[in-house]
This record gives C-alpha cells, sequence and structure tokens, in this order.
C-alpha cells in the first residue's frame, strides 16, 4: 500500500491547469515517459480507452497540456504548459491520440508508446487523484512505479547479477531474459552491455525503505493519541515527519511556504485575471469592490471567504499558480476558507500553516481509504473532501479540540455525499465555482456546529467509506465524463460550440 504524505497525495502540487487528475498527473506520466526514452522522442502515440474519462475531456481539462509538458521535461507550475502543444510540434516530436476498445479498468488510463530512431517503448500509467499517478506496466511487465523513487530499470540475461544495495529490488521474469527493477534514494550502476534505463523521481516527498507511519486512519490516530486529545495540526506534524523524516521546523517551513504561495494567487486573482479559452470572465474584483462598499448582504467572514475562494478559481481557469489542495478542481475551498478566515482573525501565517495541516490530516485519512479523483468517485471526491477538510482546519483556528476538529469533518464530508461531477463546457470552472464555495461555506458551518459540541453521529472513517459506496454505484455519466448533469443541458454545449469556435480563431464568443 502507498504511505500517504500530506505533500504529496493532499496539499499539492504546485500547478497550473484545470484539473490535476489531469494536468499535473499527466505531466508526471509524461516525465517518466521521457526518461524512459532517455529525452529523446521522435514520435508518441497516446491511446485512451473509449468507455474512460479520457476521450472527452482530455483536451478540455489540461490532460493534453500537462502530458506534453512533461514530455518536454517542464515542471507542473511551468508558465509555457499552456503552449505545450505549440512546444511539442517545435521540438519535432510526432503526435497521435486514439481512442481504443480495451477495457481498461481505471477511467483515467494513460497508453504511450514512444518512438526515436533506436528504440521503441510502452508505457501504462493511471491518474489517481490530485495529481497523484501510478505506473502499471513498462513493455507489457507489469509493475508499479508512484514517482517516489529513483527507478532503475536494467534489461540483463536470465540469471544475471540482482543484488544493488537499494530499497527494493524486483527481478521481472521475461520470455528469455528478465528485467530488474531498483528502488532507491538514488541510481545504481550496471553493466554497460545491459539495456538501463533511469527514471527520475517526480514526488515532493520521496518513498523509503521499511517507511512507517503511526497511523493510517482516523479511528487508529484516536487509538494512538488516547485521552491526551492533542491539536490535529500536532498530529499531522507527527505522522509527516514519520513519513517524511522531517524535523517539526521542516514540516511547518514546507506547508508556510504553500500558505504564501496561495495568498499571492489570492491577491493576483482579484486584481484580475484573462484567458482565452474560458467558460466564466473575472468577477471576484467586482465582489471585492461590492464587500469594501458595504452593498454586499452581512455574510461577516463568510463574504471574505467566498471573495477568496472565487479568486482561487479565477486564477486556475486562467493558468495561473494554484495549490491542488486536495485538487485542482477543488483548489479553492480550503485555502480560501483558512487564509480569509484567519486574516478576519488576526492570525498570521504560522496559523494559517497549522490549519492548513490539520486539514491536510484529514486529506491523508481520506486518500488512505479512498480518493480524490472525481472520475473515480463524483464531485463529492473533490468538493466533499476539501469541504471535510476546511471544517477541520477552521476549528484549528478556532483552537477547537483534537475532537471538535474531527466532528467537523465528519459533518462537513456527510453534508456533500452524492454530488456529482458535471463541468458545464467541459471546462473545470462551472458548477466548480459554487460547489467550492458551497463546500467552504458548510465547512464554516459545521466548524461552528462542532465548537458548539453538535453531534457527527457517524465516525468519520465510516462517513468515507460511505462516500466510496455511494461512488460504486454512481453512474459513469456523472463521473467526470461531461456526459451528464448540467455537462449536456443545450446552453452548455452552446458554450462548448463557441469556445471551440474561438479557439480556430472566429473570435465569436460571447463569453469574453
Amino acid at each position: 500500500m502507498n504511505i500517504v504524505s500530506i505533500f504529496n497525495d493532499v496539499i499539492g502540487p504546485v500547478m497550473r491547469g484545470p484539473s490535476s487528475s489531469h494536468c499535473a498527473a499527466a505531466l508526471r506520466i509524461g516525465r517518466l515517459a521521457r526518461d524512459l526514452m532517455d529525452g529523446e522522442i521522435s514520435e508518441v502515440l497516446v491511446e485512451f480507452d473509449r468507455e474512460g474519462s479520457l476521450p472527452t475531456t482530455h483536451d478540455s481539462q489540461g490532460s493534453d497540456m500537462g502530458l506534453f509538458g512533461g514530455l518536454l521535461g517542464w515542471e507542473a507550475d511551468d508558465e509555457r504548459l499552456p503552449e505545450s502543444a505549440k512546444a511539442l510540434a517545435e521540438a519535432g516530436i510526432k503526435l497521435r491520440i486514439e481512442t481504443v476498445d480495451v477495457g481498461d479498468p481505471h477511467p483515467n488510463t494513460y497508453r504511450l508508446t514512444l518512438m526515436n530512431s533506436r528504440e521503441t517503448h510502452s508505457l501504462i500509467a493511471i491518474s489517481t487523484g490530485g495529481g497523484m499517478m501510478e505506473v502499471l506496466s513498462i513493455d507489457g511487465v507489469e509493475l508499479h512505479m508512484d514517482g517516489g523513487y529513483h527507478e532503475t530499470l536494467i534489461w540483463a540475461p536470465k540469471g544475471a547479477e540482482a543484488h544493488f544495495e537499494a530499497d527494493e529490488v524486483i527481478v521481472h521474469d521475461l520470455s528469455n531474459a528478465q528485467l530488474i527493477q531498483v528502488k532507491s534514494d538514488r541510481f545504481v550502476g550496471s553493466d554497460e552491455s545491459f539495456t538501463t534505463k533511469r527514471l527520475s523521481p517526480v514526488l515532493p516527498v520521496p518513498s523509503r525503505k521499511n517507511l512507517r507511519v503511526p497511523f493510517t486512519s482516523c479511528a487508529d490516530m484516536l487509538k494512538h493519541n488516547g485521552a491526551q486529545n492533542t491539536p490535529l495540526w500536532q498530529l499531522a506534524i507527527e505522522y509527516e515527519r514519520a513519513r517524511g523524516s522531517f524535523t517539526e521546523r521542516e514540516v511547518i517551513e514546507k506547508m508556510l511556504t504553500i500558505v504564501r504561495i496561495l495568498r499571492k494567487s489570492i491577491a493576483s486573482g482579484i486584481a484580475g485575471t484573462s484567458y482565452e479559452d474560458r467558460v466564466l470572465h473575472h468577477q471576484s474584483g467586482r465582489f471585492a469592490e461590492m464587500m469594501n462598499a458595504g452593498r454586499l448582504l452581512d455574510g461577516g467572514a463568510l463574504n471574505r471567504i467566498i471573495l477568496y475562494v472565487t479568486a482561487l478559481m479565477e486564477m486556475k481557469s486562467s493558468m495561473g499558480v494554484i495549490v491542488a489542495a486536495p485538487t485542482a478542481g477543488a483548489c479553492a475551498a480550503l485555502p480560501g476558507a483558512v487564509i480569509a478566515m484567519a486574516e478576519t482573525m488576526s492570525h498570521d501565517e504560522e496559523d494559517m500553516a497549522k490549519a492548513m495541516l490539520a486539514a491536510g490530516l484529514i486529506g491523508v485519512f481520506i486518500a488512505t481509504r479512498w480518493t480524490f479523483a472525481a472520475e473515480v468517485g463524483g464531485c463529492q471526491a473533490e468538493g466533499g473532501s476539501a469541504a471535510s477538510m476546511a471544517a477541520a482546519a477552521l476549528v484549528t483556528l478556532a483552537g477547537g479540540s483534537r475532537d471538535q476538529a474531527i466532528a467537523a469533518a465528519s459533518m462537513a464530508f456527510q453534508s456533500m455525499l452524492g454530488l456529482i461531477c458535471d463541468p458545464i463546457a467541459n471546462r473545470v470552472e462551472a458548477p466548480c465555482l459554487g460547489k467550492n464555495v458551497m463546500a467552504a461555506s458548510n465547512a464554516l458551518s459545521c466548524a461552528n456546529m462542532a465548537l458548539a459540541s453538535f453531534d457527527p453521529l457517524i465516525p468519520l472513517d465510516e462517513v468515507i467509506d460511505a462516500a466510496k459506496s455511494v461512488a460504486d454505484r454512481m453512474p459513469r455519466e456523472h463521473r467526470c465524463t461531461s456526459l451528464g448533469g448540467l455537462a449536456v443541458t443545450p446552453t452548455s454545449h452552446e458554450i462548448e460550440k463557441r469556445l471551440a469556435n474561438l479557439k480556430k480563431g472566429c473570435g465569436s464568443c460571447a463569453c469574453h
């Protein structure tokens, strides 16, 4: 089992693009594919299963942008990402994208065939949500890579030496040879006569041998902590110190860096954003004007939360820098709520970081048991998770107890079970904007209820399991395929047509 990290799986990556499960994960897959070819690629065939989510979403939701950027060796926050298709062509890399009938069990499956003048390799990988990914096979050999190790692949004759100083050495038996997979914190050497490939890690927190964490579920954490009632942010630090081999200060500093990125993005979003291929124009600036002039209904701190949430969503839609928290589609609810409320309460950035860490630990419990991917779980996996995490964070800002933070997280998630993912015009903007605002508002309500000792009734772990059970029964059309809900309304189709014409240069889109 992959052991979740707050900074790998929950709060991050720092990125550009409309969707982390599409753009950031695809970029990481592309980076590994590039390494498989020693950085020399002349042709790429990309295949998507007809019954998956990607045939209808790979262009508009950022899979192409991310994958091409990864094949070029770029980072997830590279400002050139919107032009990655053009850059790929300028690099002389020929591209084909095809839809196939292969029955892939995961909806976000990438099948890549990569060629240059000397060799051809294939790679199959999946996006698992929030920017995380997993390589399932290389050249038809089933294996596992999550991007946390330096991976050395050695094609060698049967019986060749397979002893290395490494975290793990796996020998895959081939018909007349063997593939030796070496996982380590550095690349290993090999016989020069053997074909060797070195795939660099793509995650910020590396994997390592004999990795142990103090708990992986909410129930385990409560048992571990007992009657001490340690604040959730401190338990998050304990967890991440074990997961990443960090000091307490290093964990806080990592989250402080993220908080500062988010505050800068909020300010940029309010100041104004623009992007051609976009459903909604800049609106948060007008909200700020109305709020500052006292011309909105009195929502107290909630109005500042709404402002910050909408500003972050507009940054995402304009390809600005955001943090997937836990995903790009749900990137605004948690940080918008935390930063706005902290400012209202005159808290500093370290308090914000601690609240975000508390949220991150709730996210660990969700990611360990389930997923953040809307393609698997609908928007309850994204917006529901964000609301749950934000509720715990807000209780933490208020100085609430461990158990109150968990109660708030449970209540907020309960309120969002069954939420579908139906992006209008196949863009991750609306109803995502409203769902992020709803998630943040829900989080605030549940935080206050928990502080007043409302009973959540259902333990958090059971709520997560219930959400997974709901997702298992949710129609494919309602899980981020653009085949159901608001995505198939006549107006949605009309907006999509106008945007397609705009991309062709007709300039007729009335949305801009």
